[in-house]
């Protein structure tokens, strides 16, 4: 059986060709070695002293050129961590979903890329951040992300000044979370990345157009959405254009709707259903007991705007969630997954969603992906995919578990200099 290390080896052999150039190898060797080893932090300073201690310097300028200026392309990178993952998922469990959601890193000061004042997930309130959206690969044994894109807000695609200070290149244009995802989508179905069920909260699932693509790439989905989102009951639909009046003018093209037959939110719906619509369903083992509340699943149509339609949208599944301890609902869901599915498969494809949580804080705390201290494009992306390959080398070499869930990687790490002190680390 192969040691770590020749394991590591192989491992970064395997991606070393999407660098373009030998040269950026044995940089990108040290700097992921760095990263999987222990320490408070792990920035290019820090990370050069654990590699390289006899000769800092040199090291520290060979990371930082090769993370800040080196031109390797990231989604090449991620995609071949990806393919390189999927086997091992595979042989535990089929791709069960793709995961969509962005995460926040809390920044000071103003000049580091993307840094506004904007809603930040790791602190659960608007602060200074950075905000990036992602996409993940998962079925119920490990998660892996397999693109990374920092979401830059409008004043920043406005300000040159600061676009030219940081790198941004020039084709970047605004573009919302939801756009951003779909091109990791559709970059993803183009590698032929085995597909799964999109899952995303409400920030995307409220958007009709988001779901709308999704269906146009014939992927299915499972995204949260409001209570306030409209939805037709079951036995209801928009009334047919009405006939033309007369001989002359336009034929009526668009769906109707009445004072009596009109679409009704998603939690005025769940109102209307008796108890027994409700089923206690658990979805995976917790730290103590089954995970477990109360569902509904109903056939519905969406009735997004479908006053500017000729036709009525299809039925999807309306997932609800209600415990029996609330007063009211507390999640509600729709899906385009197979009208055969039963309702505990809707409930776990839902509820996966709870890996990429694992995914950042394994990322975050272990691996340092909010760490770097830079504040140009290229290098957040590059620091940022550096960490997932560290994280999918970990998956990989636990046979397709998820990396907080087993044993870590032992690397031989050289001893550091006793007056070392990484910035950013404690007094």
């Amino acid at each position: 059986m192969k040691s770590g290390v020749q394991r590591f080896d192989r491992f970064i052999d395997a991606i070393s060709d999407e660098l373009g150039h030998a040269d950026r190898v044995e940089p990108f060797r040290a700097y992921t070695t760095g990263l999987l080893l222990p320490g408070e932090r792990k920035s290019v300073e820090p990370i050069a002293a654990r590699v390289g201690p006899t000769n800092v310097r040199r090291t520290h300028q060979s990371l930082h050129h090769f993370v800040s200026t080196s031109s390797w392309d990231d989604q090449a990178v991620l995609l071949r961590v990806g393919q390189l993952a999927i086997p091992e998922l595979q042989a535990r469990e089929p791709i069960r979903t793709w995961i969509v959601d962005d995460t926040g890193i809390p920044k000071k000061g103003k000049h580091s890329v993307g840094v506004a004042h904007q809603y930040c997930g790791q602190l659960g309130k608007q602060a200074n951040c950075q905000v990036a959206v992602s996409l993940s690969i998962a079925n119920t044994f490990a998660s892996l992300p397999i693109a990374y894109r920092l979401y830059l807000p409008q004043p920043w695609i406005e300000d040159n000044e600061r676009r030219e200070a940081t790198g941004v290149p020039e084709n970047i244009e605004f573009a919302t979370k939801q756009q951003i995802s779909l091109d990791q989508i559709r970059a993803a179905v183009a590698a032929g990345i085995p597909a799964g069920v999109i899952t995303a909260d409400a920030a995307y699932g409220n958007d009709t157009n988001f779901r709308d693509q999704l269906s146009s790439l014939n992927l299915a989905y499972a995204v949260n959405i409001q209570g306030s989102t409209t939805v037709w009951r079951p036995e209801e639909a928009p009334l047919a254009p009405p006939p033309r009046r007369g001989k002359r003018g336009k034929v009526p093209i668009r769906l109707q709707r009445t004072a009596d037959q009109r679409p009704i939110s998603a939690e005025a719906l769940a109102h209307e259903l008796p108890p027994s619509a409700f089923v206690d369903i658990p979805w995976r083992e917790g730290t103590k007991a089954p995970l477990r509340s109360r569902f509904a699943a109903l056939r519905v149509r969406p009735a997004h705007r479908d006053t500017l339609r000729s036709a009525p949208r299809d039925h999807e599944w309306l997932l609800i969630e209600w415990p029996q301890e609330q007063k009211t609902p507390t999640k509600y869901w729709l899906s385009t997954m197979d009208e055969s599915t039963l309702m505990p498969t809707l409930v776990e494809t839902v509820k996966l969603r709870w890996r990429i949580e694992r995914d950042y804080q394994e990322l975050k705390q272990e691996l340092g992906l909010g760490q770097y201290e830079g504040r140009g494009w290229r290098g957040f992306h590059h620091h940022a995919t550096l960490c997932i390959v560290a994280y999918g080398f970990l998956l990989i070499d636990q046979g397709g578990f998820s990396p907080s869930g087993g044993r870590r990687l032992q690397l031989a790490q050289p001893p550091l200099p006793d007056n070392f002190r990484p910035r950013g680390s404690a007094k």
